[in-house]
């Protein structure tokens, strides 16, 4: 598909494909972290800690290289790369991608709460979608986030990314049908800024 696979790279933030190998260290990230994760992912039938094993990771990845191998998706290891060494820290997709006309697609993440607050997955998130527009060929970005999950709000709306829907029973998600508030963006709108990376670099000088 256009744009895959790549890796993409700022600072000691680093996007890749993910490999096999990276069973561990995501089933080890996600099971520690069920108290900050669980309440906004859809669930699948079995718990957490089986779901997030590494065995579990198999099907995972499976399903990340079926989604890439037919264009649906760009799925991306966040990694932090610090003295030398490089650590699984996250993830971040572009998945319900459609093309043609509509060239669009939604952005979904999550990172580590050891690493949150560092400006991590606004980079991440930057990396992803300037990809996205550029070597991606997409036009149009999404993501919809619970109106509750104020740390995921953050990272959209630091970026400037546009609040534009409100959701009604959107999803299922921790026992109920929730609401989501629907964000966008469309390449036009950073084109003249460099594209949304140069713009979440200067908006973090900006805060210092």
């Amino acid at each position: 598909m256009p744009g895959w696979p790549a890796v993409l790279v700022d600072g000691p933030v680093v996007l890749r494909p993910y490999r096999r190998s990276d069973a561990a260290a995501w089933s080890e990230i996600r099971r520690a972290n069920r108290e900050w994760l669980a309440p906004w992912e859809s669930h699948v039938p079995g718990g957490w800690y089986e779901t997030n094993s590494p065995a579990a990771f198999r099907l995972v990845h499976a399903d990340q290289r079926r989604s890439a191998r037919t264009g649906e998706g760009m799925p991306f290891a966040v990694c932090l790369r610090e003295t030398g060494r490089e650590r699984l820290v996250g993830h971040v997709n572009i998945g319900s991608i459609v093309r043609r006309a509509f060239c669009s697609g939604y952005v979904g993440y999550w990172v580590d709460s050891r690493m949150a607050g560092r400006g991590v997955i606004p980079t991440a998130v930057a990396l992803a979608v300037d990809h996205a527009f550029g070597p991606g060929g997409l036009h149009r970005i999404e993501v919809n986030i619970r109106p509750e999950n104020m740390p995921s709000r953050r990272v959209v709306e630091k970026l400037g990314f546009r609040e534009e829907a409100y959701h009604v029973r959107y999803m299922h998600i921790d026992g109920a049908w929730r609401d989501h508030i629907g964000y966008a963006m469309t390449g036009e709108e950073v084109v003249a800024e460099g594209g949304l990376l140069a713009r979440w670099h200067r908006v973090r000088d900006n805060r210092r």
